[in-house]
């Protein structure tokens, strides 16, 4: 058994000089036929695109913050992206536009092309995405990654119509009730203020309801909110369809961390309301009351997002973005609507002070916020409505071409590497002539 185990590495060479010539011809064969191969070896080329991914929409502030309930998508998108430039409708106009054999293409599906002559990467997790295609020469190779980033575009600029049409449309019916809701307060204050007599209350009367403002408004805001959260939660169900997602079926307010959340936003609404009774916008309390309301509300995103997330594994990314977008309106929704009774009941226990007042007095107040109240919010909404018109009409994409597709030099194909298999076939011939010497080491001591 020892013997066995022991090899004589000099009689293994010595093999190995005496028959040079077969060793040799082992060798330079397998070398010569890996030259051949790599000579006649169809070339491959690669041309490369870089994209850039962006947020789009305008900026918000004041009682407009229901914008930001509008937008669609999510802080990093990129790896969504990464996954939608691979679907058919980016990849099977391309199929169809290649120059290849009806039989070759016969059965080429966009997955097996994306798998075989794609690679789509995000760049070290940043917002910067690779597309990366290999084709049989250099103008194919451009072609597919430069038609990768056009079909997506294309297919990008056609959501967002989508998205931005059927946002403006359910919006448009919000505007119609509060124009509604706003002439009818209108019309109930002028007739009050013609039957009673009252066009201005005393100097009193007006510093006691402009100690009320700060309430008047936060309600008027949040019910922005609730109304531009409709319309997003609306949209999104036309989108998805037979698809049927929402927080009770998820049972999204049930969840321990999104309670929690949720009482906090609604403390930390009523407090915001009481610091802008006293200070102005730029107090520095009034904007670190903004900063802790602001985190606790995307920490409520974040945690329903997760939820979402771990109740639907097998949809698509742009259905499981939509399915968010809805959850997370919905959520809002329930939240805002406790955040203006608990505001309101504050306001109501403020408003107590008025009781001093006449009853005619007290009334017209009540009449003059409530048309406020409502003009706002009419306001409002006309805003958001055109902002996504004006989106719409401009055709907003998420990304931007930050380095075309490069057109490959003909003599440089990426494959095959003559070089590299033929040094590769050099060390087959090598290890086959190894094998040969001790197969006939074995023969003459065994």
């Amino acid at each position: 058994m020892e013997k066995e185990e022991q090899i004589d590495i000099g009689k293994i060479w010595q093999i190995m000089k005496d028959r040079k010539k077969v060793c040799g011809v082992i060798i330079g064969g397998c070398t010569a036929i890996s030259l051949v191969a790599a000579l006649v070896w169809p070339p491959i080329y690669e041309s490369t695109t870089t994209v850039q991914t962006r947020v789009t929409g305008a900026g918000v502030s004041g009682a407009s913050a229901a914008a930001a309930a509008l937008g669609f998508g999510s802080s990093s998108p990129s790896l969504s992206y990464v996954e939608l430039m691979k679907s058919n409708t980016v990849l099977q106009p391309i199929i169809d536009e290649l120059d290849w054999d009806e039989d070759e293409k016969k059965f080429l599906t966009p997955e097996g092309f994306a798998k075989k002559n794609l690679q789509i990467e995000n760049t070290k997790q940043t917002n910067l995405i690779k597309v990366t295609a290999k084709g049989k020469t250099p103008e194919e190779a451009q072609m597919i990654s430069q038609h990768v980033v056009d079909n997506f575009l294309v297919m990008m600029t056609d959501m967002n119509k989508e998205t931005q049409s059927l946002l403006v449309q359910f919006l448009n019916d919000r505007v119609e009730v509060a124009k509604k809701e706003a002439e009818e307060a209108r019309n109930k204050f002028a007739m009050y203020q013609k039957e009673h007599g009252i066009y201005s209350p005393d100097e009193q009367a007006k510093i006691a309801v402009n100690k009320m403002n700060a309430f008047d408004e936060a309600i008027g805001n949040m019910r922005v909110q609730q109304q531009a959260n409709q319309a997003k939660v609306d949209s999104a169900a036309a989108q998805l369809g037979d698809i049927n997602a929402n927080s009770q079926s998820l049972k999204i307010n049930d969840n321990a961390n999104v309670q929690n959340l949720r009482s906090k936003i609604i403390a930390a609404e009523v407090d915001l309301v009481g610091l802008r009774q006293q200070y102005t916008e730029e107090n520095p309390n009034v904007i670190k009351a903004e900063e802790k309301l602001t985190a606790l509300k995307q920490n409520l995103t974040q945690e329903v997002n997760a939820l979402v997330a771990s109740k639907y594994t097998t949809i698509n990314p742009t259905q499981e973005s939509l399915i968010k977008d809805q959850v997370n309106a919905q959520v809002a929704i329930e939240v805002s609507k406790a955040s203006e009774q608990a505001v309101a009941k504050r306001r109501d226990e403020k408003a107590k002070e008025l009781d001093n007042f006449p009853q005619e007095v007290q009334e017209y107040m009540n009449l003059q916020r409530d048309t406020t109240i409502k003009e706002g919010i009419y306001t409002d909404l006309i805003k958001q409505m055109e902002n996504n018109k004006i989106r719409q009409a401009m055709d907003s994409m998420d990304i931007q071409v930050v380095d075309k597709a490069n057109l490959p030099f003909k003599e440089i194909p990426v494959w095959p590497r003559k070089k590299v298999i033929t040094a590769t076939g050099f060390a087959f011939g090598c290890l086959l002539t190894i094998a040969y010497s001790l197969l006939i080491y074995r023969r003459e001591n065994y």
